[in-house]
């Protein structure tokens, strides 16, 4: 049975995923590190890709994830890469993101988690159900804050422009945090925003049965 190495969001954890139901395949979560002090995005993934012990894998990224997983793919072959509610490239990142990683205001004013902000937060990730809230509400909990303030820095100052030949990018046309006016997707998920991987996840299930069937 072959393993789909997943890479969940920003501060996330293997419960993203827990909606993925593909047969015939293992789902298998690589979990986020520490940072080292002044790692950069390519030692990380370096360090990251170590859990993955089989030959050209199949990777699935979500969100920065997705970015991450495009980093890994710079340094082994892989079969497949699909990106979930992800960007490809600097062309894709937002421009208000950009600018805060030239202003370096991530710098200015750390990541930090405020509950004034959650109405806010959910609302750019399309979250509405109690549940929902809540998971995602444990994920500022529990991630530790070196880690979300470098992961920040590395979304917002990605400039890649580089993608594997077999890349698959599945997106919801509601997106907030990722419009998808500036996405080259595959895959276009109507209705969906950037949780759909738990609030759509049959549609983005039957996308993921489409791409896994392509050869």
């Amino acid at each position: 049975m072959k393993t789909i190495y997943c890479i969940s969001g920003l501060g996330a954890d293997e419960r993203a995923f827990s909606r993925l139901k593909v047969d015939g395949y293992r789902i298998q979560c690589l979990p986020w590190l520490t940072p080292q002090a002044g790692e950069n995005i390519t030692d990380y993934a370096t360090r990251m890709r170590e859990a993955i012990t089989e030959e050209n894998p199949i990777l699935c990224g979500l969100s920065f994830g997705g970015m991450m997983s495009i980093e890994i793919s710079k340094q082994i072959q892989v079969d497949k890469l699909i990106l979930i509610s992800s960007i490809k490239s600097i062309k894709e990142l937002p421009r208000w993101m950009k600018t805060c990683g030239f202003l370096r205001i991530n710098r200015l004013f750390p990541m930090r988690s405020f509950k004034l902000m959650e109405p806010i937060q959910n609302r750019n990730l399309g979250i509405t159900t109690p549940e929902e809230i809540e998971l995602v509400r444990s994920y500022r909990r529990n991630a530790p804050q070196v880690y979300m303030d470098w992961a920040v820095n590395q979304v917002l100052n990605w400039r890649n422009n580089w993608s594997p030949e077999h890349i698959y990018h599945v997106h919801g046309d509601a997106d907030r945090l990722f419009p998808i006016a500036k996405i080259s997707a595959t895959h276009v998920i109507k209705g969906g925003g950037h949780f759909m991987i738990m609030n759509r996840a049959d549609d983005v299930n039957a996308a993921l049965k489409e791409i896994l069937i392509t050869t």
